[in-house]
């Protein structure tokens, strides 16, 4: 994709998962990557794994401290920031028995850490024209059984999303979010018992392609978001769903059928 080589993104929550996957697509694409996550062991290995254009830096993105500095170490190793992709997220939640400690622990490491990072990385986005890519999520749009926490924080992200885009106008900044559909990583390995095949089947009446996602279909998202391609495009989400918000309540069942039989 244009517009990528030799730019420096930095991408919260990239240690595992499909945080890890967006900074191996970055790296690829000759993006610099500072990645920035909690977890020391599994940050430091990719760093080592991507080769010296990736730096690991612990960054905790409920602490102000944390995010001031990952904006440094990428001013200051490259002398530019271009890309700012937010995908650090809790999926603390326990519904309606949340507690308020739980709802504003979810809102900050969610929401506002995003939103704080963005605003410590401005000045030197605005220089370079840079882009933001917030991770908002399926989730945001519908009710979902037994989750009230992650919801909601997602769905504070499409709108924080539309009114950064606008804002950040002035300074040439696009603003925009990915919503990934089931994807294949940590949690559903987990809840599957490492069992693709059957996480497949399970997906597959949620979503037109009948499959869940790859990771790698999701960083690929990101970076178009990123690029030259893009110039265009703010202000809006791109779901990477497979079909799942298009298809709609009535899944792939006929219901008038099923109600004719």
């Amino acid at each position: 994709m244009r517009g990528l080589t030799n730019k420096v993104a930095i991408v919260t929550g990239s240690a595992t998962s499909i945080g890890a996957s967006v900074a191996r697509a970055f790296i690829e694409a000759g993006t610099k990557v500072i990645i920035a996550d909690i977890a020391e062991e599994a940050g430091k290995l990719l760093a080592e794994e991507l080769g010296p254009d990736a730096h690991f830096l612990r960054t905790d993105v409920s602490s102000d401290a944390d995010l001031k500095a990952c904006v440094d170490l990428a001013v200051k190793q490259y002398d530019r920031l271009d890309f700012v992709v937010n995908v650090a997220c809790t999926y603390l939640d326990n519904g309606m028995d949340s507690t308020r400690e739980e709802f504003l622990q979810a809102l900050n490491i969610n929401t506002a850490g995003g939103f704080m990072l963005v605003q410590y990385a401005r000045p030197h986005l605005k220089k370079t024209k840079g882009a933001v890519v917030n991770f908002g999520s399926i989730s945001a749009k519908v009710a979902q059984p037994g989750r009230c926490l992650y919801p909601m924080t997602k769905g504070a992200i499409h709108q924080l999303t539309r009114n950064e885009a606008l804002l950040l106008a002035e300074d040439g900044i696009r603003v925009n979010t990915v919503s990934p559909g089931w994807t294949w990583c940590n949690i559903m390995d987990e809840v599957s018992g490492s069992d693709r095949e059957k996480t497949d089947k399970v997906a597959a009446p949620f979503h037109m392609t009948g499959r869940v996602g790859d990771q790698r279909e999701i960083a690929d998202a990101v970076l178009f978001l990123c690029s030259d391609h893009a110039s265009f495009i703010t202000g809006t989400d791109l779901p990477v769903d497979g079909g799942y918000t298009a298809l709609g309540p009535e899944q792939q069942t006929d219901a008038l059928g099923a109600l004719a039989d």
